[in-house]
């Protein structure tokens, strides 16, 4: 179950191994990475002693004088005193006689850049605490991670003495915010940002063009905003402000603008750049849509020379997304104009066109300095060497655009929308697949990766629970050594990373306890049973259902529980105990009193369904009380080896079966467990 106080005050470091799990909480693995610290550095080396944290402490910065170097210090002290409640101050001291000296070689680029020096050296030693690195980079890195050393101990809050030598595998460790489909506000936006300086994460991608909005102030095109944004839209002000929030903290911003497809909020203003007719409005459902820009007019390229340079000078980075995915082709082939184009320029297909706009547009991003990035579809053989391609649909584009001479990044098994477990998204390894296969040589060209986190079924409200603590995972798989696979140890630092996470002000826990505080105020203790043991539906399911659109309240069950049950999770691997033969008494009786609590716990929800909107989830709550009965069955059968009747399993299985698909748009994530029990009866 997830812990109730801050995971921060649990871990002992001094024991993290050799504690013997709490009833109903995961097993902690006997080896692995120490003190829960993710992700886990490149090179640790344990030594003995402790730094204490104590009031008035102080700080030295020498070396570089780089501004982010004094934020990130006092940022550290800040988020110390949230971890540990003690008041702390930042103060300052010369080196010979401050407790921790930082000492930070050269300033880093004006402009942050891809490939810059990340790596650092701390030295954590009951006397201080030394933290180097060429680059400030390094040093908001290190910082970090001696907050995730400070634990509780019997003399107090402290750091265990170690070095730690830690580089980054990867230089490009990205994320992806969506506030197109679903509005994202500044402080999401920062919150987020916050939370990728906690797990060393260097690239917000901000996808701010779609369908379903325009999200960006432009002073040359204002109808873009002003038609496109349903008034909801960053000025160009505010987004100075981010990349700047965003710098201090090491990630740089780098915007997409989709093109020639998902841009039909584009055409509300300016409906001369679309393939068909208008008018236009902005679109609130979700799916692949016909508006595309029109790749054969002169006008068109005019347009975007002038926008992309605009855009070019408000957002510093060297790189500029292009977009280019999921074009249907379907207003092309319907306008008799640009048929008759693509025969007497010899274009022969969609894709020829496509590639041919992406020439255009390429030329007018490196024109303003700028290095382009498109989605997978962009590949074709003309496309230009220098576009960096971002593989969403297999690990498998990514090697071939390498093979044809583009720089790559990963983002298929990094889709944290689609609700699937950290486990799932850990596995994924940009230099997997066929990519594993390429030459050295070729697979520096692998730049990294990126989690995408697409709006259309998250709101501002939830979008943290979406976000973390999985991310963190990702981050992980992007910056740790290769051989850094151990899911149970990714599990059990997750959870602490998690609580962690509070400290700095995300709400991946506190917004969905309000949320179900919502629905049932009078029944909360029964509906949290529910909700800790069910996920929303995976994948795409729930965005195909319902009819949901872009102004579809998200405020129903499925929206107020994280992506994935930790408690199903660690009741899985009690099972997995008790069918091996290895479970202690305490464990047993854990586990029959989760199954009994599950069994009663529709009976006491009753009158909380009786109103929308947990009417529709009252036969998973049915769900949850048969499987606990089932189960207790199956406990009681083993525990005192009695002898199943004849059927018995067969029939229980049969009625679990039908559990295990989504119902109500949740998972009733504790059927397979359960189903185990019962198979294990007749054994």
């Amino acid at each position: 179950m997830r812990l109730l106080i801050p995971a921060l005050f649990v871990f002992s470091f001094a024991s993290l191994f050799a504690q013997t799990p709490s009833i109903g909480t995961a097993p902690v693995p006997s080896s692995g990475p120490p003190w829960a610290l993710m992700p886990v550095p490149a090179k640790v080396q344990a030594g003995t002693g402790l730094w204490q944290v104590q009031q008035g402490f102080t700080i030295s910065i020498t070396g570089a004088d780089d501004a982010r170097l004094a934020a990130a210090a006092e940022r550290f002290v800040n988020h110390l005193s949230g971890a540990t409640g003690i008041p702390l101050t930042y103060r300052t001291a010369d080196a010979s006689k401050a407790t921790i000296a930082i000492r930070c070689e050269h300033n880093g680029e004006k402009i942050q850049k891809l490939g810059e020096d990340e790596s650092y050296t701390l030295d954590v030693a009951d006397s201080g605490v030394k933290l180097s690195a060429p680059n400030p980079l390094g040093v908001i890195h290190g910082l970090q991670t001696l907050l995730q050393l400070v634990q509780p101990t019997p003399q107090g809050f402290a750091a265990p003495s170690v070095r730690i030598e830690d580089a980054p595998r990867f230089t490009w460790r990205g994320l992806l915010l969506d506030p197109c489909r679903h509005w994202m506000p500044i402080e999401v936006v920062k919150r987020t940002l916050d939370g990728m300086e906690a797990v060393k994460m260097n690239v917000m991608h901000f996808h701010l063009s779609e369908y379903q909005g325009f999200r960006i102030e432009s002073r040359k095109f204002p109808k873009l905003h002003e038609l496109g944004s349903n008034g909801l839209y960053y000025t160009q002000d505010e987004m100075k402000d981010i990349i700047a929030y965003a710098r201090d903290r090491g990630i740089r911003v780098m915007p997409e603008f989709d093109m020639p497809g998902h841009s039909q909020s584009w055409f509300v203003g300016y409906p001369e750049l679309a393939s068909g007719a208008g008018p236009y409005e902005i679109e609130k459902r979700w799916g692949i849509f016909d508006p595309a820009i029109d790749p054969t007019k002169e006008s068109t390229y005019k347009f975007l020379d002038k926008f992309i340079g605009e855009m070019a000078e408000l957002f510093p980075d060297d790189f500029f997304h292009l977009g280019g995915d999921e074009v249907n082709g379907k207003q092309w082939e319907a306008n008799p104009e640009i048929q008759k184009y693509m025969k007497s320029h010899g274009l022969k297909s969609n894709e020829d066109l496509q590639a041919y706009f992406n020439q255009h547009v390429v030329k007018i991003i490196e024109k303003y300095k700028k290095t382009p990035v498109g989605w997978d579809e962009v590949l074709h053989p003309d496309l230009p060497k220098d576009v960096v391609v971002q593989s969403w649909r297999g690990p498998d584009g990514e090697a071939k655009a390498v093979e044809q001479g583009h720089r790559a990044l990963l983002s298929h098994g990094y889709y944290l929308d689609l609700a699937e477990p950290a486990e799932k998204h850990y596995r994924v390894d940009p230099l997997s697949g066929n990519a594993a296969n390429l030459p050295p040589e070729q697979q520096k060209m692998v730049l990294g990766g990126e989690a995408c986190m697409w709006s259309e079924m998250v709101s501002a409200e939830n979008v943290d629970s979406r976000l973390w603590p999985r991310t963190a995972a990702v981050a992980e798989r992007l910056w740790s050594p290769a051989d850094v696979r151990d899911v149970d140890s990714m599990y059990r630092r997750l959870e602490v990373v998690s609580e962690r996470l509070d400290t700095l002000g995300l709400t991946h826990h506190s917004a969905l306890r309000a949320m179900q505080e919502r629905l049932a105020p009078e029944n909360l203790a029964s509906l949290h049973t529910l909700a800790e043991v069910v996920e929303p539906a995976k994948g795409y399911a729930r965005a195909s259902s319902h009819n949901y659109v872009s102004d579809t309240p998200l405020n129903g069950l499925p929206d107020s529980v994280p992506p994935e049950s930790i408690a199903a999770r660690n009741f899985s691997q009690l099972v997995d105990r008790v069918v091996a033969g290895n479970v202690s008494a305490d464990e047993l009786a854990r586990i029959h009193d989760l199954l009994d609590s599950w069994r009663q716990n529709h009976e006491r929800l009753t009158s909380a369904l009786q109103d929308a909107p947990l009417t529709e989830v009252s036969g998973v709550s049915q769900n949850l009380s048969a499987a606990g009965s089932i189960g207790l069955q199956a406990l009681e059968m083993l525990t005192t080896h009695a002898t199943a009747p004849a059927g018995w399993s067969d029939q229980q299985i049969a009625q679990l079966e039908p559990m295990k698909t989504p119902q109500a748009e949740l998972l009733l994530m504790i059927v397979p467990s359960i189903e185990r029990l019962v198979q294990a009866v007749g054994k």
